[in-house]
């Protein structure tokens, strides 16, 4: 069984599914308007010579998520 775990804690190039949203509501819209939404697979595949923001791939996309908004962003490894 897959351990819930924040995306900040993912690897780069590793895959998980996205599992919940733990963030204000204004904060919540905007990530359900960009697609990350539950049960959806999230790969982070760069990451910013300082560490953050960290590009992800999700959809076929890439967006750049801050660690403190990923920090809020709840997945399982797949």
């Amino acid at each position: 069984m897959s351990k819930i775990i924040p995306l900040t804690d993912l690897g780069i190039n590793c895959s998980a599914k996205i599992d919940h949203l733990d963030c204000a509501e204004h904060i919540k819209r905007r990530f359900l308007d960009l697609g990350i939404i539950p049960n959806t697979s999230i790969t982070p595949v760069f990451k910013s010579i300082s560490g953050d923001p960290i590009a992800y791939e999700i959809r076929n996309t890439l967006l750049a998520i801050r660690n403190q908004d990923a920090k809020n962003i709840f997945i399982y490894t797949i």
